[in-house]
């Protein structure tokens, strides 16, 4: 993909085509030894970070097949979800049909992709066999969050349990919660205790650390908190539950993907990212992808290790390349995810 304000590298068809590639197998990132020294050294220079941050959006925006490209790429990395009290078989049966086909047959055929899909389905542990079902034969893996989602408050026991049951049911990917109050009291040692029992319960099943960063009162602990988990054998980091009051930002971003940066750097293991909650317009995707390739490079631009966790999102993508294949916005009901 082109950065933003910059000259592509590639053409429009090299870039929407590679969404499409085989993944490349990478090394599970099987943790390591807690290292105070390296966690406590960690920093985070608030006003730096938002000035970096805020470079993004105001760039020359990415137009016509580019933009399809970029958008294309965001849609293979959308963890699609459904999280509400009143979700129900037919609701999660209907967000696989959309897992399957994201966007309309016609649309795909005219940029050149009748075969993309989303990155996964993200449910409760209650909705996994019907997701299951529902994505069988399509190679898409079924999320759950689990671990007394959102608040993390349930007893350590039965958070254990659940992860194992939703592996049992089917899930090969596990959105845990960490206990933000292990972070806010500075106990490393317990975070990493935590989520060390967390990988071990998921087995085969990848693992997603939800840091919900709006709890954490400082970018030095949402930094600092990011590099135990990874030292704890996390296959990916993520933002939030999408349930606070504050999800997802740039500035929460560069601070975790510069902690995945030094992670690799030292260990030779790529941990994957997830911003959730929040992102719901096309031209916010194109920001995260942007920061994502800048700040990690290429390979990070897969779904092996960039997830969006979104409902929503995927909506104003369709609508923005329709508008890119007809010329004209449609009404937003026409593209509804569930």
């Amino acid at each position: 993909m082109a950065s933003p304000n910059s000259a592509p590298a590639a053409s429009p068809s090299d870039v929407v085509d590679t969404a499409l590639l085989p993944q490349v197998s990478e090394p599970r990132n099987p943790g390591m030894d807690l290292d105070m020294d390296w966690v406590l050294s960690a920093r985070a220079n608030r006003s730096a970070i938002e000035r970096r941050a805020a470079t993004l959006p105001g760039r020359r925006s990415v137009k016509k097949d580019y933009q399809a490209a970029w958008l294309a790429r965001a849609i293979s990395c959308i963890d699609l979800t459904t999280l509400a009290g009143d979700d129900t078989e037919g609701r999660v049966l209907r967000l696989c049909a959309k897992a399957r086909q994201p966007v309309r047959a016609d649309l795909l055929e005219a940029i050149g992709l009748p075969g993309l899909t989303v990155g996964a389905v993200c449910v409760y542990h209650d909705m996994i066999p019907a997701a299951v079902r529902a994505l069988e034969g399509s190679g898409l893996p079924v999320a759950a969050v689990s671990t007394g989602f959102p608040a993390g408050l349930s007893p350590f026991h039965l958070r254990i349990a659940e992860i194992e049951e939703s592996v049992k049911a089917g899930a090969k990917e596990i959105d845990i919660v960490i206990s933000r109050r292990l972070v806010l009291s500075g106990d490393w040692q317990g975070l990493y205790d935590e989520m060390r029992a967390f990988r071990a319960a998921c087995g085969e099943a990848h693992v997603k650390a939800i840091l919900a960063t709006g709890e954490l009162g400082t970018l030095q602990n949402v930094a600092r908190a990011s590099l135990v988990c990874m030292m704890a054998g996390a296959d990916f980091i993520k933002t939030s539950t999408g349930k606070e009051s504050v999800n997802a930002t740039l500035p929460v971003s560069l601070v975790m993907i510069r902690a995945i940066r030094d992670y690799h750097d030292r260990t030779g293991f790529r941990v994957g990212y997830k911003p959730a909650g929040g992102i719901s317009k096309a031209k916010d995707s194109v920001n995260y992808l942007a920061l994502i390739k800048e700040e990690l490079g290429d390979r990070w631009l897969r779904p092996d290790l960039f997830r969006f966790g979104a409902s929503s999102l995927l909506g104003d993508i369709e609508r923005q390349l329709e508008h890119h294949v007809t010329g004209a916005y449609s009404a937003s009901w026409r593209h509804a995810a569930g």
